[in-house]
């Protein structure tokens, strides 16, 4: 193995070198394998483990050797050495021990350059809420893949998962989770009998409980306007949990919606009403001409800090100027959303981000902009403590 492994290290570093972060990394390496037709899957899987793995890292290895790089990389990425034992001599493989802290302790005696202080290059500008060595570690360990079970099909999904021969881990009664890159293609009924979604994502669903105040009556419906609807994820969870809605989602791009709909066919979602909406500009759809909301979903677009342990190639391509550009573009949508909300309803914050700037700083903005917004609970879902991505809440209620 080790003739082969030394390949898949120079590899990786042909590949790496020549990564410039114009498109997601994933993306990258697919269309590099395309043009390589000489990698087999093994190859491919293998080349690609050490790439991330790289990333994995942020800027901690700046000054380090390449080769010498990587394999650090590996070491501090994986528990136990595996099929990449051939590479390191016995000192670091006596040395290998399960828990993270104690591997970056062995690199960071090892290598001169190796800087921990690096493994998230934006410390400075994280949430007071964050544990900081808890989250940097954790973009050394890969998330899980999560789904979330919908009502009433949970005999469904354990025996799929069973059929498919699919290990998982129970969170709760409707949160699993697999391990990652688990084929779900086939596994029963894709958003009719689960969906997925991250366990932090999942957990929102707690604050959305209060929307069952707004209800009138037994059977009487919320109104509710998911404005950055995305892939409707939250949309889908609002009705798992609250039941009977009249839903009007939007976003920006037609393309968005139509995946949507096609999302909400297979969910047995049919009654709403979808639009395209640039909210970072005044509302000029005519479909929200007139129209009122009990409850308004931001789930803001985002620097997606909080999910970097799926996409860890950030770790070294963003640009923390671009932090107070997502912060503007929130503090629009959020001017323009909430004229929309009825008097005693409420707005529903949400980021991916683990950045002050867009979790607290806005809502100091909404609190100052519109003192007839009063905060009802804040939350950071710490999703760094259980291999899932961490997330920022805030639910709001619209004072008489």
């Amino acid at each position: 193995m080790v003739k082969y492994a030394e390949n898949y290290l120079r590899s990786a570093a042909v590949i790496i070198t020549a990564y410039n972060g114009d498109t997601p990394f994933a993306g990258f390496l697919k269309t590099h394998f395309a043009a390589n037709k000489k990698f087999g899957s093994k190859d491919r899987r293998y080349i690609s483990q050490i790439c991330f793995c790289y990333f994995r890292t942020g800027n901690s290895m700046i000054g380090i050797d390449m080769d010498l790089a990587l394999k650090a990389a590996l070491y501090l990425c994986n528990n136990e050495p595996g099929v990449w034992a051939d590479l390191f001599d016995e000192q670091w493989l006596q040395n290998w021990p399960l828990a993270v802290h104690q591997r970056i302790d062995f690199v960071k005696n090892h290598l001169a350059y190796f800087n921990p202080t690096q493994l998230f290059p934006f410390v400075s500008f994280l949430s007071k809420t964050i544990e900081v060595d808890k989250f940097c570690e954790s973009h050394l360990i890969q998330p899980d893949l999560f789904i979330r079970v919908r009502p009433g099909r949970l005999p469904n999904v354990i025996k799929a998962l069973a059929n498919a021969g699919i290990e998982y881990k129970a969170i709760s009664e409707s949160c699993f989770a697999l391990p990652n890159g688990s084929k779900l293609e086939g596994v029963g009924e894709l958003d009719k009998d689960y969906v997925v979604q991250d366990y932090s994502s999942q957990q929102t669903a707690q604050i959305m409980e209060a929307g069952k105040q707004l209800r009138k009556g037994k059977d009487a419906s919320v109104d509710i306007w998911d404005c950055c609807a995305a892939s409707g994820g939250k949309s889908i969870l609002a009705r798992d949990v609250l039941g009977n809605m009249e839903l009007t989602v939007s976003d920006i791009r037609k393309s968005i919606i139509q995946n949507l709909s096609q999302r909400f066919e297979r969910a047995g979602i049919r009654k709403y009403q979808s639009l395209i909406a640039d909210l970072s500009k005044p509302i000029s759809a005519p479909e929200l001409a007139g129209m009122q909301f009990d409850l308004i979903i931001c789930d803001a677009p985002c620097s997606g800090s909080g999910t970097w342990g799926r996409t860890p190639e950030q770790l070294t391509q963003f640009n923390d100027q671009q932090i107070s550009v997502f912060q503007q573009l929130q503090q629009q949508i959020v001017q323009h959303a909430l004229p929309k909300l009825r008097s005693n309803g409420y707005f529903l914050y949400i980021t991916c981000s683990v950045f002050e700037g867009e979790n607290e700083a806005m809502i100091q903005f909404i609190e100052s902009r519109f003192p007839f917004m009063k905060l009802v609970e804040q939350a950071t879902i710490k999703g760094y403590e259980l291999k899932a991505d961490t997330m920022f809440v805030a639910l709001f209620k619209k004072l008489n």
